[in-house]
């Protein structure tokens, strides 16, 4: 088993689960690694927005042709969203655009709310995010106050539940399909109660049977964390 190991480890390929910090990107994590195991051929299986932290998986030499595969994984995240505030940029980091009264919504209008988002549905995905129009990033547009028209886009959502009530913030769960935005679910949320919401923290807990309990720091990448899997 352990000359295994070590045979993955000097091709340098395989894959290393890392938990990706708030406040840097996807690929600042892949120039982490690239100068940590001086290995150039290494890409991430799915981004994560600066502001959202939690399990970022990255491919390592011949493992970057399976992307397709890890890509569509269904995927978990826990969050925070906070009530009464809708911002330019659907998070806590875009500027505030509207006040709403939230205190007069219960418990349980908010759980229902919550949960009604459950099932096969569709979602319009936010400008601030990485897809690309005519090979523009759209956050890329948002930051210049461009805003085009976004197709909706089929997603699932197996699970959507409340953990906490802590007003003005809800602490929630979701399990969902790849392309789910959970900033936006939070925006939707917020419009379904009548009185906006803005995500406060996003952690991604799993992607597929991948967990964010067997992750790493990315300060801690050296090539004994590679591992090789089949599927």
């Amino acid at each position: 088993m352990e000359r295994n190991k070590q045979q993955v480890n000097s091709k340098k390929e395989g894959i290393l689960l890392v938990d990706k910090p708030a406040g840097i990107t996807s690929h600042d994590v892949v120039d982490i690694a690239r100068k940590k195991l001086n290995f150039r051929k290494i890409g991430h299986a799915g981004t994560l927005d600066p502001l959202a932290q939690g399990l970022l998986i990255l491919l390592v030499g011949s493992y970057t042709k399976k992307f397709t595969k890890f890509a569509g994984f269904d995927k978990d995240y826990s969050g925070i969203l906070k009530l009464g505030e809708v911002t330019s940029t659907g998070d806590s980091e875009g500027e505030i655009l509207e006040r709403k009264e939230y205190r007069d919504i219960s418990d349980q209008q908010i759980k229902e709310a919550v949960e009604s988002f459950q099932g096969a549905t569709e979602q319009i995905p936010p400008m601030v995010s990485a897809l690309r129009k005519k090979g523009q990033r759209l956050y890329k547009l948002a930051r210049k106050g461009v805003v085009i028209e976004r197709k909706p886009r089929k997603i699932n959502i197996y699970n959507c539940s409340l953990e906490n009530i802590s007003r003005p913030y809800l602490h929630f769960y979701v399990c969902c399909s790849k392309g789910t935005y959970i900033r936006k679910l939070a925006e939707d949320i917020g419009e379904k109660l009548g009185c906006g919401a803005h995500v406060t923290k996003i952690v991604r807990e799993k992607i597929g049977p991948f967990n964010l309990n067997n992750s790493i720091k990315p300060e801690s990448i050296d090539e004994t964390h590679l591992q090789k899997v089949t599927f």
